[in-house]
């Protein structure tokens, strides 16, 4: 093994612009409600949206101006992955979303159609946070830098 790593391409070369190395890409039951609910409870914005005789199959949605999540309905693209929610387990990961304020954003998740798992609190980690679980049982942890507990 060499000493030097090999150069990497160019990142246009192989993803397109504005688009992370790394997104979540979620299988939902319905992607227009998937969509308002994101857009409510979150603040996302829709980037690019497919669809096809006006059902949406894939959806890419932005956060504070970054790609965060795109999704597709289930059997979407002949794809047979199923939501938490529709294959009736609990999700195994929690997406981890900084907010401004936390408190306002739980209550418009819980307003959108989400389930409180944890109501908003300052953790000993020094975050405000709080969990909820998604239309879909998607699992979403809420927070926003805090002091941590026992610090003024």
């Amino acid at each position: 093994m060499s000493d030097s790593a090999a150069p990497s391409p160019r990142s246009d070369a192989v993803k397109p612009p504005a688009t992370p190395w790394l997104t979540p890409y979620l299988c939902v039951i319905d992607a227009a409600a998937s969509q308002a609910f994101y857009a409510h409870a979150f603040g996302f914005v829709a980037r690019e949206t497919v669809a096809d005789d006006g059902v949406a199959l894939h959806v890419e949605m932005t956060y504070q101006g970054e790609l965060v999540v795109m999704f597709a309905p289930e059997g979407a693209f002949g794809s047979t992955a199923r939501t938490p929610r529709s294959a009736k387990t609990e999700a195994p990961h929690l997406f981890y979303l900084y907010v401004d304020d936390v408190d306002a954003c739980h209550a418009r998740a819980i307003e959108a159609g989400a389930r409180s798992l944890m109501p908003p609190s300052d953790q000993f980690w020094g975050d405000r946070f709080c969990q909820i679980e998604d239309l879909d049982g998607y699992r979403w942890g809420i927070a926003r830098k805090a002091a941590p507990v026992g610090e003024a």
